[in-house]
């Protein structure tokens, strides 16, 4: 959802949902449902609004494009984009749209059976709700009056009233379309109007940093109150007994006063690092909610003394975006984020409640705990890789790569160095990527210099160098198999064997510069992010491009679950966290091998095969038997057939990808037929009457059966051959089990004879 188009994935990945959004810059919207008793929360962020019960969980509605304006009454919700304003019943479906505005729409007001809605060409229309018809247009002069605020007086019968940026009010009877009265205002733009819970006094907050509390029937000024925080952002009142106006700043203060003693008696400084979007009180309640666009929305309790608020709950994300996204346990429900704005954060796939901000590193935790130190004067820089760090296998350890080349062991827990890989430096340039194998014997560098050096994780001791042709960008291991990507700066991609310290695979394809890879759990794919805007999968055992898909903004960090369900990426000037599920879990899947300059911006895969050469290579195996069984002389060539190990001596060379796409393609939706699987069939009855290869015929035949299983218990042909290979099968493990026994006694009769 929001920036990132999920629904463009191709064949292998489709979009679930997006983590880790929680606020944007407009302000939120609180209603109360009158037949729950409940209040909800309604929060834009992006092209989508989430509704929140305030003590529950989030729905979520999205828009095609990021919304600009948003309001609510006790049965809709209005949202806008552009010129064009929807109603949203239920928090689920758009049931009214309204056009006319011929420019975007930046404030919204509903009244009762209309809504009011004011662009930025200064233009006003009433709208009648049900029949999506206009009530009254009003068109009002820039220059003089720019309308920037719009609120209801409470029990102002059909009246409305108006701030300007030029600081003027105007209080205007929309059923007669006529001026009841204009005030002159303060000598600044007006930012924000909130009705008082008093009649007539509304609350009006001021580009200076002024708020005024004017009584609008007699056109009196009660009381004035100055923030030196610049422009009051947005303004609420306490409505639990207590007189207490909360008035929110640019730079993410909130100030609250006494409207008694008309002095300020609190202060909540940093309640957000951007500006208060909007600011709340729970009807009632001593409750106050908050938003920013740094991403968050917090839930704030007054039940202490001095009149100051404490942190209740809140839901928060990145600030800024996030830089690099891993996931962490062996459940695949937690992905740690590191963001530019310098946190560390855990988000669950399963329910935001599981979230978890593991904050800001700090460069002398002591010192920052005194006070008169500014908040977050002594933080560490925003996190922007885990490329050139890596941790040993049994968790003691960690290996740093420097940008100088110098690689240094480190004890996890004492924070001792304990080695330093080479006699100086490692590489001769920056280090792009370290890692360390999976039984800790062997520690893997790369560097700037083209150099990929493996080294012993104890004595420090080089064992062997590899030089590829051009600069490395950056490695990733997967220890279970011992398989190394190497991503280059020429935008390929190399497979190494750390076993055999060879290049395996090479890969080209990208246009641009390779933000990040992940390797599938089992180690058949690898999955490249790149700067092209573009996500590939590619098979290993064969060696093709899979899948590729074409993102809205380039990722910059992408990371794979360890059980294999999810896929998850982040992005250029995103705050969000997407995740990506993976088809082949859950439904039949047909990967066909892509050509390396494949267009990733077509939503459907092509169906025909996209190099003839590969092709005709895959089909020689569907052919053979092709050309027996349409043979004249079929009968004749039956006999030889049974003793012909071709075809088996084909598959015996291929690898488990390649047999698999054979298998698959020996259906009639594969291009094959019922005879080509009955032949298939006889041929596995071939290798039990020979009696070689056993193992081999029962993992062929599971495959087949795995795939065809549907079609081959619904033709009768192909449950004749599955009832003549049962037999076989019964027969041969008999002749099997026999030797297995005559083995057996000859063994022990061999331990138990004194010879």
């Amino acid at each position: 959802l929001n920036q990132v188009n999920l629904t463009r994935g191709h064949v292998l990945f489709a979009g679930f949902r997006a983590l880790g959004m929680y606020s944007g810059s407009l302000p939120h919207v609180l209603r109360f449902h009158q037949r729950h008793r409940e209040f909800y929360l309604v929060v834009a962020v992006g092209s989508s609004f989430h509704t929140y019960n305030v003590s529950g969980n989030p729905d979520c509605n999205a828009l095609l494009q990021d919304i600009t304006c948003l309001a609510a009454d006790r049965m809709l919700v209005f949202a806008s984009y552009g010129s064009l304003l929807h109603a949203f019943a239920r928090n689920k479906e758009v049931v009214h749209i309204y056009e006319g505005h011929k420019a975007d729409i930046h404030l919204l007001q509903p009244f009762g059976d209309h809504v009011i809605s004011v662009d930025v060409d200064n233009v006003l229309i009433v709208w009648d709700v049900q029949s999506e018809e206009e009530y009254l247009q009003m068109n009002f002069d820039k220059a003089v009056f720019a309308v920037s605020a719009i609120m209801h007086p409470s029990t102002y019968l059909n009246k409305i009233l108006l701030g300007s940026e030029q600081g003027s009010l105007q209080l205007w009877n929309i059923k007669s379309n006529k001026l009841l009265h204009s005030f002159p205002g303060w000598g600044s733009g007006v930012t924000t109007l909130e009705q008082a819970p008093a009649v007539d006094v509304v609350a009006i907050g001021l580009v200076s940093g002024y708020i005024i509390v004017h009584n609008i029937k007699f056109d009196e000024t009660l009381m004035k109150f100055e923030q030196d925080w610049g422009p009051v952002t947005t303004i609420s009142f306490r409505t639990d007994g207590h007189p207490v106006m909360a008035a929110g700043s640019a730079i993410g203060h909130i100030a609250l006063w006494d409207l008694e003693e008309k002095k300020l008696i609190s202060q909540m400084r940093n309640a957000h690092t951007t500006a208060i979007a909007g600011l709340s009180f729970v009807h009632g309640e001593p409750l106050l909610i908050t938003n920013g666009a740094d991403n968050a929305i917090r839930i704030w309790i007054f039940d202490g003394p001095g009149g100051g608020g404490r942190l209740l709950r809140y839901r928060m994300g990145h600030s800024a975006p996030p830089t690099k996204i891993r996931y962490h346990g062996q459940n695949g429900q937690q992905i740690l984020s590191a963001g530019q704005d310098g946190t560390l954060q855990s988000f669950s796939t399963v329910h935001e409640r599981f979230n978890k901000s593991l904050g800001h590193g700090s460069i002398n935790k002591k010192k920052s705990k005194k006070k008169g130190l500014r908040y977050d004067t002594l933080a560490l820089p925003p996190i922007m890789a885990f490329a050139s760090v890596d941790i040993s296998t049994c968790g003691n350890f960690a290996v740093i790569g420097l940008s100088t080349g110098h690689v240094d062991v480190y004890n996890m827990q004492s924070g001792i160095h304990r080695g330093r890989y080479g006699k100086e430096k490692a590489h001769e340039g920056a280090i792009r990527g370290v890692a360390v194998d999976g039984l800790n014997q062997l520690a893997i560098t790369a560097g700037s210099d083209g150099l990929i050096k493996f080294w012993k994780f104890k004595t420090t001791e080089l064992v062997h160098s590899t030089n590829l042709a051009s600069s490395l960008s950056g490695i990733l291991l997967h220890r279970d198999s011992g398989i190394l990507g190497i991503a280059s700066d020429d935008f390929s991609i190399s497979v190494l064997d750390v076993e055999t310290r060879k290049i395996v695979r090479k890969f080209s394809g990208h246009l641009g510069k390779i933000n990040d890879m992940a390797f599938s759990p089992d180690g058949r794919w690898l999955i490249s992010a790149s700067m092209d805007c573009t996500i590939k999968t590619w098979d290993l055992p064969s060696g093709c491009l899979i899948d590729s898909f074409l993102l809205d903004s380039a990722a910059v960090s992408i990371t794979m679950s360890p059980t294999g369900d999810f896929l998850a990426s982040s992005h250029v000037d995103d705050l969000g966290i997407y995740l990506w599920s993976n088809r082949s879990l859950y439904s039949l899947v047909s990967l066909r091998p892509l050509p390396t300059d494949h267009e990733s911006s077509v939503i459907m895969l092509p169906r025909t095969c996209p190099a003839q050469g590969i092709c005709w290579m895959k089909m020689a195996f569907l052919f053979q038997f092709l050309r027996l069984f349409y043979c004249e002389h079929y009968n004749c060539l039956s006999q030889c057939f049974n003793t012909d190990t071709s075809p088996l001596n084909l598959l015996k060379v291929m690898g488990p990808s390649n047999i698999e796409t054979e298998l698959r393609g020996l259906a009639p939706e594969g291009g094959g037929s019922v005879e080509v699987m009955q032949s298939f069939l006889r041929l596995i009855g071939m290798m039990l009457n020979t009696k070689c290869d056993f193992e081999l015929a029962q993992a062929y035949l599971a495959l087949f059966l795995k795939l065809h299983l549907k079609i081959t218990s619904s033709e009768p042909a192909l449950l004749e051959e599955i009832s003549k290979l049962s037999a076989q099968l019964e027969e041969t493990w008999v002749h099997l089990q026999t030797l297995f026994n005559q083995s057996l006694c000859v063994l022990n009769y061999m331990k138990s004879a004194l010879l």
